[in-house]
């Protein structure tokens, strides 16, 4: 498992960076056609060298089905190869490597600047590989556009935002120098994105979605029963929120109830922000009282605004863990702020999804016990391994799950944050249908975008945000509220205390479900 690791990380060396991987924060690696070629033909070797590896415990024998069905997911993707498709394969391997080392601060700032100008030289390479290898007949406009709103970000980002995190003078202007070309090579890159004619499909069909499903999430159903869970649960959450609804108010209106909660909102960013930081701190307090979960020592959740270059692709708040690889326990939950160019009606929007009733759901599904404490709690786990792969069918999983323990607990304490708590699990219902619909099915956007802002109370420009990023992340949307209801049903079989039950499932990874089924009883 050491060798596979080791050759996987010299592929992949920014994402080895980011889990805390010693000796890759130089380079961004290679993005060459032939690179993604070699690796593509590599992964099938390594599926099948370890397909034969005998295990001599049940856990090595989770740590190697872990790893196939990571493989197999990946081969069965190289049919429908994002390199080719979207220019965030690119894109985001640069904003990530240059943000996240800043944000983290684990190594002394001379050492974060000359790994970042290193870094630095290489993004025209990367940038021209990604015009080199984008086909015109396979990628979509519509994720072309996200590229090109995120691109657009670039030069910015790279001259002002990330020397502005650098303290010292000195650095920082060595930091902003080394920029300029990288940023030069953003500027052509918007011009090529700008001009570029393409007429591929976002949709992957339903063939390819199942089978992601079953060999590499380790599900027991296809597309079209994932899309008939949703519906189901889509159907229950209703009658649930109109009977709150009708002790709220005298009405079954939940949708206009909704909207009138949300009307209650933080009258600015910074304010939004602030809220969300107590809001994280009550959270806390709650599971710690509770005797939930254990705490890991030294675990700390910052409460931030967004990242910049995020803000024209991620319309929802959203979590940065500490480095598994690594000593730290330090989290970000990212607060969703709008980019600069939003008029004053679009920030009042995004203030309204993050309503006072709607916050006490969120902070516990980034911070406590949601993602923050799971993956700072996993970080512990000294099997390498499952630090490295980890599947949001658990990770999101979990943050809904929990978001239903706290209910259970009695931590959304008035009708309006419990309607609120129910909107937040009924937007997941949601999800699961419109995200099969899109890919294995005809739902259009703008059919999936009205589907969205009515049966579940998102504004019309979220849920064009939500709708443009499930295009662009097929599977990915289903994964909350599929592995609640998964760990719940892991969670009625386990023989022992609820807080056992929680530290055991969580410590053994962001697993498939399969795997963490098998995990918890071990």
């Amino acid at each position: 498992m050491d060798e596979f690791l080791k050759w996987y990380f010299s592929g992949r060396p920014v994402v080895a960076s980011y889990l805390g991987a010693d000796g890759y924060d130089h380079t961004l690696g290679d993005f060459t056609a032939a690179a993604f070629a070699a690796r593509e033909r590599e992964e099938i070797l390594w599926l099948d060298r370890l397909s034969r590896l005998e295990t001599a415990t049940p856990d090595d024998a989770i740590d190697r089905d872990l790893v196939l069905s990571q493989l197999r997911g990946s081969i069965a993707l190289a049919s429908w190869p994002d390199w080719r498709r979207d220019p965030a394969v690119y894109l985001s391997a640069i904003f990530t490597s240059m943000f996240t080392p800043f944000q983290r601060r684990l190594k002394p700032e001379p050492e974060l600047v000359s790994a970042a100008v290193s870094r630095l030289a290489e993004v025209p390479d990367v940038l021209a590989a990604c015009r080199t290898n984008l086909d015109a007949d396979l990628a979509a406009p519509l994720l072309v556009q996200r590229g090109l709103g995120q691109a657009r970000t670039g030069r910015n980002f790279l001259t002002r935002t990330i020397p502005s995190m650098v303290t010292d003078p000195e650095l920082r202007a060595k930091l902003a120098d080394a920029a300029e070309p990288a940023a030069a090579a953003f500027d052509a890159f918007v011009a090529f994105l700008e001009g570029f004619e393409c007429g591929g499909t976002w949709r992957m069909g339903e063939r390819l979605y199942s089978t992601l499903l079953r060999e590499r999430e380790l599900l027991g159903y296809d597309a079209a029963e994932l899309h008939r869970k949703g519906e189901a649960a889509w159907a229950s959450l209703d009658a649930r929120m109109r009977e709150v609804t009708l002790r709220l108010n005298g009405t079954e209106d939940w949708r206009a109830a909704m909207e009138s909660l949300m009307d209650d909102h933080p009258a600015t960013l910074a304010d939004m922000r602030a809220e969300y930081e107590a809001e994280t701190c009550r959270a806390r307090e709650f599971v710690k009282e509770r005797d939930l979960v254990t705490f890991p020592e030294g675990e700390e959740c910052l409460v931030l605004p967004s990242a910049e270059y995020t803000r024209p692709v991620l319309a929802v708040a959203h979590y940065l863990a500490p480095p598994p690889l690594s000593s730290s326990r330090t989290g970000v939950f990212f607060v969703p702020y709008t980019p600069d160019d939003f008029t004053e009606e679009q920030v009042r929007q995004r203030l309204r999804t993050n309503s006072r009733a709607q916050m006490p759901s969120i902070a516990v599904h980034e911070a406590y016990p949601g993602h923050h404490w799971h993956l700072s709690h996993m970080a512990s786990n000294t099997r390498t391994v499952r630090n490295v792969f980890r599947t949001p069918y658990f990770t999101e999983g979990w943050a809904l799950y929990v978001e239903k323990l706290l209910h259970e607990q009695g931590y959304f304490d008035t009708l309006a944050t419990e309607l609120a708590h129910l909107d937040c699990r009924i937007f997941r219902a949601a999800r699961i249908v419109v995200d099969t619909a899109l890919h294995c099915e005809d739902m259009s956007i703008e059919e999936a975008e009205t589907f969205m802002a009515t049966k579940a109370s998102l504004s019309p420009g979220t849920a064009q945000g939500e709708v443009s990023r499930y295009c662009a992340w097929p599977t990915q949307a289903p994964s909350y509220l599929t592995g609640a209801i998964e760990i719940d049903r892991i969670r009625e079989s386990y023989e022992g205390s609820l807080k056992s039950f929680h530290d055991k499932i969580a410590g053994s990874g962001g697993l498939p479900l399969g795997l963490a089924e098998q995990a918890a009883h071990l």
